[in-house]
C-alpha cells in the first residue's frame, strides 16, 4: 500500500492511473516561471490578492507535472504548448495567451497552430485585449472558452512621486533640467544575449526613428531598461542621441526608473499589455502609443495619453513635442491617466480571475 503522503514523488499520470487523489487544498495553481520575468509577477499577484480575501484558493507552482485534480492555469500560452504534453488528464486547464500572430515568422506560425490544436483540452482561455479577444474569436476561439481579463499594476508600488524624489533621481544620472527624458522599459532584441538583432514586433527601429525627429527639436535623453536592447543602444549612438541604460535585475526597484521619466513611448507592432504603460500610467507618466494590446483599452487619445496607427513615426514624435511644449498638458495627460488605472490594479484583477474563471470552474 502507497502512503499517501509520498504521492508527490510520483509522476502524474501515474497517480492519474491508480485513481489516487493529492491534498484538495489550492485547488488553483497558478504555473510561473523560473526566472524573474513577467509571469512571476503575474502568478504572484493574482495568487497572493486572491489569498487575502479567499484562503487556500490559489498558489503559484513552477512543477506542474506533479499535479492532479487541479484547476492549472499557466500564464503564457508558451508555457502551455511546452508543457501540454507531460500532464495529468484529471487536471482542468486554463491558459492566458497574450499576443502572437500568423506571419513571416515560421516558429510563431507553429506555435499558434500548436495552440489552437490544444483548444480541446483547454477550458478557458483568458486575454488581456480586446483586440486580441477578436483575434481570437476569429481563429476558431469557442466564445464560451473565451474571459477577456486585463494585465494588472500594483498602483501602490507605481505612483507619482515627488518634485524632491524626482529631482534627486535626474541627478544622479547627471541629466540636466532642459533634457526631456523619453521611457522605453522592454526588452527588444532577439534572444538573451546582447540583443543586437531587432525584433521586429516590438518596434525597436520605429523607436529609433521617433528618437531621431524628436532630437531634433529639443535635448533629448532616451532611458533604457530591460534586456537585449544593444540593437537599440547602437542606433542611438549612432545617431548621437544621449541615453540611460539600467537594467534592472529586481521588479520591485523598477519605479525609481519611471520617477525620471517626462513621457513614456511604446512603438510595438504587436504586444498582449504592454505592463509598461499600465506602469507608467499609474507612476504619472504621459505615454505615447501605437494602437496595440491594451493601450487603445485604457488609453483616450488626448485626455489620457495619446494613440497612434502602428509605425506612424511622424505623429509620435509630435505627441512627444507636445507633451515637451506643454507642462500644463503633460500634467493633465499623467493625472487623468492616473486616476483610470486605479481600476486596473492587481487587487481588483486578481478578484476578477477568481469570479470569472477559477470561482465558477471549483463549482462545476
Amino acid at each position: 500500500m502507497i502512503d499517501k503522503r509520498n504521492l508527490a514523488a510520483l509522476p502524474a499520470r501515474l497517480i492519474d492511473r491508480m485513481g489516487l487523489k493529492l491534498p484538495s487544498r489550492y485547488p488553483v495553481r497558478f504555473i510561473i516561471e523560473r526566472g524573474n520575468w513577467s509571469i512571476k509577477w503575474d502568478g504572484t499577484y493574482i495568487a497572493g490578492e486572491i489569498e487575502k480575501k479567499y484562503p487556500g484558493v490559489v498558489r503559484v507552482d513552477e512543477r506542474p507535472y506533479l499535479l492532479t485534480n487541479k484547476i492549472v492555469h499557466f500564464g503564457s500560452q508558451y508555457q502551455w504548448t511546452a508543457w501540454q504534453s507531460y500532464l495529468a488528464k484529471s487536471n482542468r486547464m486554463v491558459c492566458t495567451f497574450f499576443h502572437g500572430v500568423r506571419g513571416d515568422d515560421e516558429a510563431l506560425n507553429r506555435h499558434v497552430d500548436a495552440f489552437l490544436a490544444s483548444l480541446p483540452r483547454l477550458m478557458r482561455v483568458i486575454t488581456a485585449a480586446k483586440m486580441i479577444e477578436d483575434r481570437l474569436l476569429g481563429w476558431g476561439v469557442p466564445r464560451n472558452k473565451l474571459v477577456r481579463i486585463p494585465i494588472g499594476v500594483d498602483t501602490s508600488l507605481f505612483k507619482p512621486v515627488s518634485k524632491q524624489m524626482r529631482e534627486e533621481e535626474r541627478a544622479k544620472r547627471g541629466i540636466r533640467p532642459d533634457q526631456f527624458v523619453l521611457g522605453s522599459f522592454q526588452k527588444d532584441g532577439v534572444g538573451w544575449g546582447d540583443g543586437m538583432e531587432p525584433k521586429t514586433i516590438k518596434g525597436p527601429d520605429i523607436l529609433i526613428e521617433v528618437a531621431k525627429k524628436i532630437a531634433k527639436e529639443m535635448p533629448l535623453v532616451v532611458m533604457l531598461t530591460g534586456p537585449a536592447r544593444g540593437y537599440v543602444m547602437r542606433e542611438l549612438e549612432r545617431s548621437k542621441i544621449p541615453y540611460i541604460h539600467e537594467f534592472v535585475d529586481n521588479y520591485l526597484d523598477l519605479p525609481s526608473r519611471f520617477s525620471v521619466l517626462d513621457a513614456y513611448i511604446n512603438p510595438s507592432r504587436e504586444e498582449g499589455g504592454p505592463k509598461g504603460i499600465l506602469e507608467s500610467m499609474a507612476s504619472g507618466v504621459p505615454v505615447v502609443s501605437a494602437k496595440v494590446g491594451m493601450a487603445p483599452d485604457v488609453i483616450t487619445h488626448g485626455a489620457t495619453g495619446m494613440l497612434h496607427d502602428v509605425g506612424d513615426v511622424e505623429n509620435m514624435a509630435a505627441s512627444v513635442i507636445s507633451l515637451a511644449q506643454s507642462a500644463e498638458f503633460r500634467s493633465s495627460l499623467a493625472e487623468n491617466a492616473r486616476q483610470n488605472i486605479l481600476d486596473y490594479d492587481w487587487k481588483n484583477v486578481a478578484l476578477m480571475h477568481y469570479d470569472l474563471v477559477y470561482r465558477p470552474m471549483m463549482e462545476k
